[in-house]
């Protein structure tokens, strides 16, 4: 038996403190590009490797800037229903038994309250990671939180179709008795 499964509240507050990391990293990475770069207007630009730079963008939907909030009505449905599936994700993460998908979605988590942050504090979501080859970009531009989302929405995906493990019950029946007479 694992520890993980062993002591699942272990793991439970690993996964919170992983979320917190993400959260953090989140933030502090928005401030970076923000205030020290000084990309505060959308399409500002800040070079940084052949095929990575930082670009400013304001992201007024959700996931591929689906779901436009182009009203402060909008703008509130989002902050409500992105900050209940984060709810929805905590109570899942801290009746999960097993690290691997305790840890994908505490990156779900910590993503989506950084992303919950900046929509109730800006309006909008700010994006800086500008993934490239050339011309031809594989991804629009995101953020810490959005790869960190994605990346705990593919490991629970993953492990669900192809590593899920199989937990024992916690209090088998003993195996039954041999009735009386039985020879078998």
């Amino acid at each position: 038996m694992t520890s993980a499964t062993h002591n699942p509240w272990r793991s439970r507050v690993l996964g919170l403190v992983i979320a917190a990391i993400v959260f953090a990293a989140d933030q502090w990475a928005k401030h970076f590009v923000v205030d020290v770069l000084g990309l505060t207007e959308p399409g500002d630009h800040y070079d940084l490797l052949p095929f990575f730079d930082f670009t400013r963008m304001n992201n007024f939907g959700v996931s591929l800037g689906l779901f436009q909030a182009t009203s402060m009505e909008m703008r509130w449905i989002l902050v409500g229903v992105t900050a209940l599936i984060a709810a929805v994700v905590l109570v899942w993460m801290m009746r999960e038994r097993l690290m691997g998908d305790i840890t994908a979605l505490a990156l779900v988590l910590g993503g989506a309250l950084g992303n919950i942050v900046d929509r109730y504090t800006l309006g909008y979501v700010v994006d800086y990671a500008d993934l490239h080859f050339g011309e031809f970009r594989p991804f629009l531009i995101f953020n810490i939180a959005d790869a960190a989302i994605t990346i705990g929405v593919v490991l629970l995906l993953a492990r669900t179709l192809f590593m899920r493990e199989k937990l024992a019950p916690a209090h088998e029946p003993p195996p039954a008795d041999p009735a009386p007479g039985d020879l078998s």
